[in-house]
């Protein structure tokens, strides 16, 4: 037990990382889901953020076709640098022009996605990848 709590070796790092990027992709998948429900695009559309540009709809589907991606790319592991790029910038763009850029609190939840986004992109997919398997493969060969 001591071992566990009191060294600074990782435990189960990579199943770990796996494990939290499937749960971020599916996360992302049920909020870009909303790319398919035109009210709730409309919606968005009517904020005042949004109203700026020539095509409010077109940001919004944007925004949510990204995160859609950015989602399915994370859970199953695809590419996961650059779906980390794709959230990372998404959730910078909601937490600093969508909110206010008060990422210590009101715009904390955007904020934490761009960090795991980091995280994902420095330190790999973690286990049960596709990426994995493709490299490890490209490695035999």
């Amino acid at each position: 037990m001591k071992k566990i709590f009191f060294s600074t070796d990782p435990i189960w790092a990579s199943e770990v990382l796996g494990l939290i990027r499937i749960i971020v992709g599916i996360l992302m998948i049920y909020h870009g889901w909303e790319v398919f429900d035109k009210a709730k695009i409309e919606e968005y559309a009517a904020w005042d953020t949004f109203k700026k540009f020539p095509s409010p709809s077109l940001i919004v589907y944007v925004g949510k076709g990204a995160e859609l991606v950015s989602g399915l790319f994370l859970a199953i592991g695809f590419l996961t640098r650059i779906a980390s790029i794709i959230l990372a910038g998404t959730m910078l763009y909601i937490s600093f022009f969508v909110g206010n850029g008060i990422i210590w609190y009101n715009d904390q939840h955007p904020f934490l996605l761009v960090l795991l986004a980091a995280i994902f992109f420095f330190a790999g997919p973690g286990s049960w990848a596709v990426d994995k398997i493709s490299s490890s493969k490209k490695n035999r060969d």
